[in-house]
């Protein structure tokens, strides 16, 4: 089982954030600048009350980082979670034990997680086993209480899962069995002096202490379905925990969740992860909810029959019945005369299992399995999290006609789509939603708070109801002088009350796909209409491109996204544009793994600045790394934040004595090894260096190291990783400058068209409103950008004239280094484009001058309608022009 490719996406955010907890002191510092960098622009509020940017780190867990993945419901958390906790390992390594805790709302997750991840054979196990070389042992409470394979060595040589519930490690629960966490263990004496930080243990708790024992292992914390974890008490459980990092992952984060990743719905939609639309029918009566059912549930069993045949894969279509909630005076006796009214109709009572918060008949069943023969369960919210059964189709409803249908709790449990391909057979892609309610529309809201809180949208369903049964004026009279006055809720009718006598269905009666169609015509009219809405829905989403613009307004920052448009003025020329940019031309037999970045049908690769590195040897440079100013960045470090917010690499010192006496015991080389490898593990995605050569460098550049320094190392990683990654990337920086001057010299590298306008916009803060702009409004911009660009809107030459968008969003001028985003696009009336890149008079720096080069270079290569220039404010550069000096130059294009 591999990652999907949203999947994956949200394993390369996750490096790519865990990179800034390297380059910046705090967890604050990181999630703000990394934001920052993603959008374009800090977090500044308005006096409005409104806000442009992200939203700063929230601090919940001091001492700890504390990041969330948003993911729709059956998209593959837990999976995400085993790939999460190797890159976690692998970036934000800190020289403590491999320990994970793992945290999950309720017992039957609970059951459920533990199941999977034993299990070699489980996906799950598998990918873990394969990450981290087989040795991984999952842990259940009661093990660790008792010591069963748990030891000083085993945590030390493994990756350790321990999995509990939330309320088995609040230190107040009711539970004795809970509160064994916190008491002495001779079962775990021998952790007393090994593993064990007395710095670490918790007041009026014995050092032999499961929770003693966890704290100075200082673990990784996943947290499953994270919004159940937000109260005062899970925060204390979390902060008792001595986590360095804490996961959080669900499909509805709180609002100080600090979001570092997050899956767009779109893309389980385009993955097959998922049964949608959901097709929404509301009946009269809920006699007909259950005929309904019953039929819809055996049209899908036999179409998943015809599917076995072609595709060998076994689905049992699943109905869930949801009973009547808070009926005053009733007890669960309720569901059990459901389940014996079900019977009276000739339904296997083998068939139909009752799930509640009271009663569990699932318990040790696997729906999944061929001989399974369960096809109905009945429950009113036990379902509502925690279990997992992509079986579940059909959802039916058995509320009193008079209540709205409360399945906003249990909506997510039919969403899961089997083997997550797209089926053959349309009706087996899409689950359906059977009501019989007055107050319909209140039955919608609760659909589409069911859809949000799985992480989808109100377009994600279709709903009809039942047309109004015509009376005769005779019935419309008699109902009207013998209607009964409303009962008080004590005698309203109850979900059991209803007349078998009304369910027209025989079990027993064979039918076939050529006729069932004649059996129930109200479900013949259903399924057909959803096939009809089913291919829009599918059309309609084959067309949308995920938009993670987008999704970051209205998912992340809970606002709505503003579009801005071209100009109709400017559409017309402005969409026959199209700019150059750079592309090294491949040898045949050269062209080996295509980018993202490369035109597949194109034998000319997109530049960048990883192609321009092919030759480099990171052995043939010099490990000349200057340390010697470390001492006064630690300074600076606490100095800055006044000792009073952790940085990232947080660890108790219990954990780093022991890591530097491991290294310490071994040969020199081993200890410059081990050194070396954390260093290397921290460094990122250095491509295309290799680890191993990235090793060896790092070895050579710790070649003499004294025990105090490795000590000094240890304590101080990230700076140390940011001397050497400054390193590296000064020396590729260098090398591929002199290979694009040599490829560019040589005709390899070549201009060719490559980006257009985009009809539309999205960005966060726009500028105010200046002539001749290209689009509806254009992004902000500082005072000189501003008054620079007024001035050649006012030009009688230009026609107009666009702010470019930066970081992925906007025409990059691709060359040796990252790509360069020009601040300004020109069109001129004579057909001329013109790049306009500002600078403020202190920017007068290599970076300046390697963009200047850049641009210049692309400019000759385009031809003699394109120009490039870079516009100091007041200062004399070579080979640019101030703000002053341009203009002259832009009135003759």
């Amino acid at each position: 089982m591999e990652l999907k490719p949203y999947q994956h996406k949200v394993i390369k955010d996750l490096e790519h954030f865990l990179s800034y907890t390297q380059k910046e002191a705090t967890p604050a510092k990181a999630f703000n600048q990394y934001w920052e960098d993603k959008l374009g622009i800090p977090y500044t509020p308005q006096l409005d009350g409104s806000f442009t940017g992200m939203k700063p780190y929230k601090d919940n867990i001091p001492n700890a980082l504390h990041i969330a993945i948003k993911v729709p419901t059956a998209g593959g958390k837990t999976f995400i979670a085993c790939n999460a906790i190797h890159t976690i390992n692998k970036h934000f390594y800190q020289g403590n034990a491999k320990a994970v805790v793992w945290l999950v709302p309720w017992s039957n997750l609970l059951q459920q997680t533990v199941k999977n991840l034993s299990d070699s054979n489980h996906p799950y196990r598998e990918k873990l086993n394969s990450l981290f070389g087989n040795r991984v042992e999952v842990y259940e409470k009661d093990q660790l209480l008792q010591g069963a394979n748990f030891n000083p060595t085993s945590v030390t040589e493994q990756l350790n899962i321990f999995v509990f519930n939330f309320s088995s490690l609040r230190i107040n629960s009711r539970k004795k069995d809970d509160r064994k966490v916190f008491q002495e263990n001779g079962a775990l004496e021998s952790f007393r002096n090994t593993i064990v930080d007395k710095d670490l243990v918790l007041p009026d708790t014995d050092e032999t202490a499961l929770i003693n024992v966890i704290r100075s292992l200082n673990p990784i914390v996943i947290v499953d379905e994270s919004h159940n974890a937000e109260s005062d008490l899970s925060v204390e459980m979390l902060n008792n925990l001595n986590p360095s990092l804490v996961l959080d992952l669900t499909a509805t984060p709180k609002e100080n969740s600090n979001i570092i990743s997050f899956v767009n719905a779109l893309a389980l939609k385009k993955e097959s992860m998922v049964k949608l639309p959901v097709v929404v029918y509301n009946h009269h009566k809920k006699e007909e909810v259950i005929t309904s059912a019953l039929h819809l549930q055996r049209q899908l069993e036999l179409l998943a029959i015809e599917e076995e045949k072609l595709t060998g894969k076994y689905i049992r279509p699943i109905v869930l019945f949801q009973a009547q909630s808070n009926i005053k005076g009733k007890n669960n006796t309720t569901f059990q005369k459901i389940k014996e009214q079900l019977i009276k109709i000739k339904i296997p009572e083998e068939q139909i299992k009752i799930k509640t918060s009271g009663i569990d008949e699932l318990k040790g069943i696997d729906l999944m399995a061929k001989d399974c023969p369960v096809k109905y369960i009945i429950t009113v919210n036990a379902l509502k999290e925690g279990w997992d059964c992509p079986n579940a189709y059909i959802l039916a409803s058995l509320a009193d006609k008079s209540s709205p249908v409360e399945v906003e709790q249990i909506l997510g449990r039919v969403l899961r789509q089997p083997y997550v391909v797209k089926h053959k057979e349309a009706l087996l892609n899409m689950s359906f939603v059977l009501t019989a309610s007055a107050k319909f529309n209140e039955t919608l809201d609760s659909i589409v708070k069911g859809l949000q809180e799985s992480g989808f949208s109100k377009d994600d369903y279709y709903a009809e109801e039942a047309p109004e049964e015509e009376l005769t004026p005779n019935e419309v009279l008699t109902q009207d002088l013998f209607a009964e006055e409303p009962k008080p809720d004590d005698y309203v009718k109850s979900d059991e009350d209803f007349d078998v006598e009304a369910i027209a269905f025989n079990p027993e009666e064979e039918v076939t796909l050529d006729t069932i169609s004649q059996q129930n015509t109200l479900v013949s009219h259903i399924t057909e209409k959803a096939k009809v809405e089913g291919q829009t829905f599918e059309q309609k989403v084959n067309d949308i491109e995920i938009d993670d613009t987008t999704s970051i307004f209205t998912d992340i920052m809970k606002t709505a996204p503003k579009v801005y448009k071209l100009d109709s003025q400017f559409k017309e020329v402005a969409t026959t544009i199209k700019l150059p940019q750079f592309f090294k031309k491949v040898e045949e037999g050269e062209l080996g793994e295509v980018s993202l970045f490369e035109e597949l049908n194109s034998e000319d690769q997109y530049l960048n600045k990883v192609s321009l590195l092919d030759g480099f040897k990171l052995s043939n440079y010099s490990t000349q790394v200057t340390f010697d100013d470390i001492s006064k960045e630690i300074y600076a470090v606490d100095f800055n934040e006044q000792k009073k917010t952790a940085t990232a690499q947080k660890v108790s010192k219990r954990a780093k004595d022991i890591l530097v006496d491991t290294i310490l015991s071994k040969p020199k080389e081993s200890q410059i090894n081990q050194i070396s490898s954390i260093i290397v593990s921290k460094l990122g995605d250095m491509t295309p260096i290799s680890q191993q050569e990235l090793q060896k460098y790092v070895s050579r550049v710790f070649d003499n190291l004294s025990s105090e320094q490795i000590r000094d190392i240890v304590d101080n990683d990230f700076i140390y990783v940011k001397k050497i990654r400054d390193k590296i990337s000064e020396l590729t920086n260098d090398y591929a400058k002199e290979r694009f001057k040599v490829l560019i010299d040589s005709n390899k590298i070549i201009v060719k068209d490559n980006f257009e306008f985009p009809e539309t916009l999205t960005f966060l803060n726009p500028s105010t409103t200046i002539g001749k702009s290209l689009y509806d409004r254009e992004a902000s911009m500082n005072n000189y950008e501003q008054n620079m660009i007024m001035e050649v809107a006012s030009l009688e030459n230009i026609v107009f004239w666009h702010r470019n968008l930066e970081r992925g969003k906007g025409f990059a001028l691709n060359g040796f280094s990252s790509n360069h985003y020009p601040d300004f696009i020109l069109y001129t009336k004579k057909g001329n484009i013109i790049l306009l890149e500002t600078k403020g008079d202190v920017y007068d720096n290599d970076d300046s001058r390697n963009k200047n080069i850049l641009g210049k270079t692309w400019a000759e290569k385009a031809g003699d309608n394109f120009k490039y220039f870079m516009v100091f404010e007041t200062k004399q550069v070579e080979n640019t022009y101030t703000a002053r000096s341009v203009i002259e130059v832009l009135k003759g294009l």
